[in-house]
């Protein structure tokens, strides 16, 4: 696929992969299977398993279906209403010729042997001498791409080539032989006779019907025994014979002008003037989740579904004549005697007409319409076959040839219908006899030898069926507007489509076309209807290229279409139809329909006009350059009206403001309540436009309009208020709430009565009168549940919204969430998508962080997925996906960790699809984090090392740097391999943070750095960036972390044995804590680092004095935390220094008895151990202190 504007192109393929859901079912009704979608490339793989299917793909192709299908699902509304003006936007689809054809030649001989026929012109093989004799059939054994097709010859064994040849032609021809006919239906003539052709004279076929002007009998020629004279060559003008032909897809399409200011009328209806509006919230200026900016002021329309008029009817009225006469009927009465031949005489009288009458139309119809029209009187159709019996034989003896062929019409099919076809025929035949080749009545002679072939078929007599088929077909083709008589004609114009198929003879297989298209058409058999009717669309773009006609097949194409539910093909045939030359106003406007219907159907609301889709704006658009006479300017104001409310729909409220601004200055005849309506519908424009000014001027003139009526007043001073409050009037707009909710009383009207309270309990909620505005929320949804059909009104839904939030602003969680779970509960009701979405929202940010509960969290989650799917907003869903994957992953189990990798891998696809590269270097990211936690080493690198590629392809050096960190992340907290974590930040991070001047991060890397290569006792290196850790902490004042790298230096000088420095760096941190204590957990620092310098100090530096100093100030800190252990552990080390270092008796005697007191009370056995037993092992095993 490829776009004719590059910057278009650009903005189109970011999402040609994201919609995989919605573009398989599109593939469905173009009869294509998806493979893939390449989106770099622009480039969509598909395939086939049938033969069907490749050829079904390759009409829409040709047709040019395929394009306008891929441009309904790769742009969206807005891209349509920002286009608008630009009529070279489009979707160009080409395919790969080659492989097309290599895979049609592979299904085509998957079935095995096929033939083709040689027709007139010959060419001989390059191997074979012979030539082929004309109308060979060959079987073909190689379609090579790269070799020409070569079979042999069913007659003589040999190869050759197949060309083509055909013509067809109206007008005269000259004999040249002489011919007797072999039956009473062909017609005698000599060499020079001139021959009248009737219908078509077609080469592909043996006969023609023609009419010697030398004797003036009509009878069948064969097409070979004649030559042109007087030729007029069957061209495209003459694919329709005569005018009834020609109008024929017309009078299906029955779509006018009313019907078109209909349609516009339901699109614009609106009872704005009536119905007050809902105006704004706290929680709107709040800016709550997915919440829309301005207003939730909307026009209320009360559309109903439009009926599409141009659909297919069975029209059994198609006739060459009228009935305008009244018609004949005959009662069927057995109580008097049938042997009177009188009581037959009038309807053999009726029947004896040698021409055709317009009242024989229902006796030759496919329908039997002459059961319920033309007899009456009878309990059941045997009453019928034996009252015509007895009428075949009245009309035999007296001798009434046409009234006997035509009773012998009726009782062949009156048998034929009950299955007798043996007995069927034999009346057929009779009636054939009767014509004696007489072709005075054509449609006589067309039922009775249609029927005859037809029940030749049933019984599969092909001897005689041979013999008049070729008549027949050449009587199907040429005649006009026949009568249809049985369904089986379609066998027989079936049988000329082949013919002229082979012969190539477009001409002619665009005719049988249509006459089949008509047929299924009569029979209302639409299905079937359809393959042909495609093709004749085919066949007229391909040869009809420069006709001076208009035939133009695309509207009943859609119709058949819709019928079938392929709303993007019905979509396609009214953009096509369209854009045709010489396109009229209500050709667009019956576009415009054909959208309403199966644009809504694409959305699944099976065919139900809830929002009107934005493709109608460019049909709307056209009607507007083509409403050009002062007599259309009701239509212009419509249309303006239109537009105006689909930009509104849409959010695009200037352009809104623009249409509406031109329906009221159209010099349109409107009556003064249409006025008005539009006057208030720009006002809430205005105001949805941030233009509450404009609004307020336009509403206080409206007030002196709308004084004699209660209803409107109170429309005019609600949606003032929601001006006045927007430019923070609040005494005003608190005046006009009053006024509004005033009038809404006294007219009665509870629903405008709901939105007044509404409303004037978000002004108090928005001026912090708390209870006042609880208080008149709730009288608002006690006046909402009473009404009927409440569950499809979103501003009811808005309403429960808005005190949810209040209540769980106020600490009143289980109120709060009541009130969320029924606005939900009522979207669903009502099929509201857009409201659930938003409830669905609030409810997960509800049990995440107002009330966590990881169950409830996901289970609204998953509903909000599948919400987001519906409304196909594919960047929403990636986020969704995204945030139920995190809590799976918070479950901790390893089933849980499975279903958040798969939630993260489809989230990945969609940021792809959409080349949102932050996102999906996050979700590479994630995925490569759960293959951590899963322990699936092979695929944690691969994940992250394109996670780092498409960070580093974002060209953001900030965000590069967080893409590295938090790969490092990955194995910095895990519980293995954690040393992996040193070359991303080492080796990556770090460079980017010193880069990018980014201290605050460069610090938290040299702190992870150090902690991790002290881990692996890489004192040497963890100095060096220890030391760094410090220097930044300084400079940015930062003095947690100066104290957390002067106790890391500590701890590494300590380590790599320089005791003096270790204990200079411990006191450092020491020094940087806040006095007083106020934490347990720094009294336990103290504790700890205190021990850890009086272990130091006596075991490294030998220094029992000091040590002793140390222990003292540790076991006072451990007093006052009340930490016995570490009381215990103290006054041991301090009893073993007194007693064999510093000699005191009476301290050492007072340290153990405290620590046998601690031991016996922690229940604690006390170890003694003699001072170089304890130095060695305390030598061997440095303690360490954390923070």
């Amino acid at each position: 696929c490829s776009s004719t504007d590059p910057p278009i192109s650009s903005t189109l393929f970011p999402c040609s992969q994201l919609i995989n859901e919605r573009i398989t079912p599109s593939h469905g009704e173009l009869s294509a299977r998806l493979l893939s979608i390449h989106s770099d490339q622009d480039l969509i793989l598909v395939t086939f398993k049938t033969f069907e299917e490749i050829w079904k793909f390759s009409t829409y192709y040709s047709l040019g279906f395929v394009g306008h299908c891929l441009e309904n699902l790769l742009l969206d509304q807005l891209f349509w209403l920002n286009n608008l003006d630009d009529e070279d936007v489009r979707i160009e689809v080409q395919t790969n010729g080659e492989s097309l054809e290599i895979m049609w030649k592979g299904l085509l001989l998957q079935d095995g042997l096929f033939f083709a026929r040689c027709p007139l012109n010959l060419q001989k093989c390059e191997e074979v001498d012979l030539e082929l004799k004309p109308n060979d059939f060959v079987v073909v054994a190689d379609a090579k791409p790269s070799s020409k097709w070569a079979g042999h010859s069913l007659f003589s064994g040999k190869k050759g080539l197949l060309p083509k040849s055909c013509f067809q032609s109206k007008g005269s021809c000259i004999a040249m032989v002489d011919y007797e006919g072999a039956g009473l239906e062909e017609l005698s003539f000599q060499i020079g006779h001139k021959i009248e052709i009737i219908g078509l004279l077609i080469a592909c076929m043996q006969w023609f019907l023609g009419k010697n002007e030398t004797s003036g009998k009509i009878g069948f020629v064969k097409t070979n025994h004649v030559r042109p004279k007087d030729f007029t060559p069957l061209t495209n003008d003459l694919l329709f014979i005569d005018e009834a032909e020609s109008s024929f897809f017309t009078e299906q399409e029955k779509f006018n002008e009313e019907d078109s200011m209909k349609l516009l009328k339901q699109l614009t209806r609106t009872d704005i003037s009536n119905v007050y509006q809902m105006g704004e919230s706290t929680s709107q200026l709040k800016g709550p989740i997915n919440s829309s900016e301005g207003t939730q002021c909307s026009i209320s329309n009360n559309r109903s579904q439009a009926t599409r008029k141009g659909s297919f009817v069975a029209d059994n009225d198609s006739t060459l004549v009228s009935e305008e006469a009244e018609e004949q009927c005959f009662c069927i009465n057995h109580t008097e005697g049938l042997d009177n031949p009188e009581t037959f005489y009038p309807l053999l009288l009726f029947l004896n007409i040698k021409g055709y009458s317009k009242h024989f139309k229902k006796l030759y119809d496919s329908c039997f319409s002459f059961l319920k029209s033309t007899f009456h009187g009878y309990s059941d159709e045997e009453e019928v076959v034996h009252y015509l019996e007895v009428a075949r034989e009245a009309a035999r003896k007296q001798r009434m040839q046409w009234a006997q062929t035509r009773v012998c019409l009726l009782l062949g099919r009156m048998c034929a219908k009950k299955h007798k076809f043996s007995q069927a025929r034999v009346y057929f035949e009779e009636a054939i006899s009767l014509l004696k080749g007489e072709f005075a009545d054509l449609f006589l002679s067309i039922a009775v030898y249609t029927n005859l072939v037809a029940t030749y078929l049933k019984q599969n007599n092909k001897e005689k069926c041979t013999s008049v088929f070729e008549k027949i077909a050449a009587l199907l083709l040429g005649i006009p507007d026949y009568i249809c008589s049985t369904d089986m004609e379609s066998e027989i114009l079936k049988y000329v489509l082949r013919h002229a198929v082979l012969n190539k003879n477009q001409i002619v297989e665009a005719r049988a076309c249509f006459l089949l298209t008509k047929l299924y058409i009569h029979l209302q058999q639409y299905e079937d209807a359809l393959p042909f009717i495609e093709r004749l669309q085919f066949l007229k773009n391909s040869f009809m290229v420069g006709n001076t006609t208009s035939l133009d097949f695309h509207f009943s194409l859609g119709s058949l279409y819709s019928q079938k539910c392929l709303p993007n093909l019905a979509l396609s045939c009214a953009k096509l139809s369209c854009s045709q030359h010489g396109r009229t106003l209500v050709d667009c406007l019956k576009s415009t329909n054909f959208v309403m219907i199966d644009a809504s159907k694409l959305c699944g609301s099976g065919g139900a006009i809830h929002v009107i889709p934005t493709q109608v704006a460019t049909y709307l658009k056209r009607a507007l350059t083509l409403a050009s006479r002062p007599e259309q300017d009701n239509i212009c104001r419509t249309i303006y009206l239109s537009l105006s409310e689909i930009y509104k729909h849409h959010k695009v409220y200037s352009k809104a403001v623009l249409y509406m601004t031109e329906a009221i200055n159209t010099e349109a005849s409107v009556g003064t309540e249409e006025v008005i309506d539009a006057q208030i519908s720009l006002a809430c424009l205005h105001i949805l436009n941030s233009q509450p000014s404009k609004a307020i001027v336009l509403l206080n003139m409206l007030l002196e309009y709308v004084r004699d009526s209660p209803v409107q007043r109170g429309v005019v001073y609600n949606m003032l208020a929601i001006a006045k409050r927007r430019v923070n009037n609040v005494k005003e707009a608190a005046e006009n709430y009053r006024q509004a909710l005033s009038i809404s009383v006294e007219t009665g009207l509870k629903f405008n009565q709901a939105i007044a309270q509404a409303n004037f309990g978000f002004l108090c909620l928005w001026s912090k009168a708390y209870s006042l505005s609880e208080q008149l929320i709730l009288k608002s949804i006690h006046l909402f549940s009473e009404l009927p059909n409440v569950t499809s009104d979103e501003n009811f839904i808005h309403v429960l919204i808005v005190l949810g939030q209040y209540y769980i602003d106020q600490q009143l969680k289980d109120k709060g969430i009541f009130y969320y779970e029924w606005a939900l509960l009522i979207a669903l009701k009502g099929n509201l998508i857009e409201s659930q979405v938003q409830v669905t929202q609030l409810l997960c940010q509800f049990y995440s962080s107002d009330f966590p509960n990881e169950a409830q969290c996901i289970i609204y989650n998953e509903f909000l997925l599948s919400l987001t799917r519906k409304l196909a907003d594919k960047e929403q869903e990636g986020h969704v996906l995204q945030n139920i994957s995190q809590l799976y992953l918070s479950l901790g189990t390893e089933r849980a960790f499975r279903s958040a990798l798969e939630y993260t891998k489809r989230s990945l696809g969609i940021f792809i699809d959409l080349k949102k590269k932050e996102q999906e270097a996050y979700a590479w990211l994630q995925a490569g984090k759960i293959y951590y936690i899963l322990r699936e080493n092979e695929l944690v690198d691969l994940y992250i090392q394109v996670a780092h590629d498409a960070a580093v392809s974002t060209e953001k050096l900030d965000f590069a740097l967080e893409v590295f960190e938090a790969a490092g992340d990955v194995f910095f907290n895990g519980s293995w391999e954690r040393e992996k974590a040193i070359s991303f930040y080492r080796d990556r991070a770090l460079p980017l943070a010193i880069k990018s001047e980014n201290t605050n991060v460069e610090l938290r890397l040299c702190n992870k750095l150090t902690e991790l290569l002290m881990h692996g006792k890489s004192y040497a290196e963890a100095l060096e960036f220890a030391q760094t850790a410090l220097a930044l902490s300084v400079s940015l004042g930062n003095m947690l972390n100066e104290r957390i790298a002067y106790h890391r230096l500590a701890i590494i000088h300590q380590s790599l044995g320089q005791c003096e420095l270790a204990e200079h760096f411990y006191l450092k941190a020491l020094s940087l804590c806040s006095f007083p204590l106020v934490f347990d957990e720094e009294t336990m620092y103290y504790v700890r680092v205190y021990i850890q310098l009086g272990d130091m100090t006596f075991y490294n530096l030998k220094d029992p004095h000091d040590a002793a100093g140390y222990y003292h100030l540790a076991l006072a800190a451990a007093m006052d935390l009340g930490n016995k252990s570490s009381q215990l552990k103290i006054c041991t080390r301090l009893a073993t220094i007194y007693h064999n270092f510093l000699m005191d008796r009476e301290m050492s005697l007072y340290f153990y008895q405290k620590a046998r007191a601690f031991a016996v009370e922690l229940n604690i056995r006390r170890i003694n151990l003699s001072p170089a037993k304890y130095y060695k092992a305390k030598a061997e095993m440095p303690s360490k202190s954390h923070v």
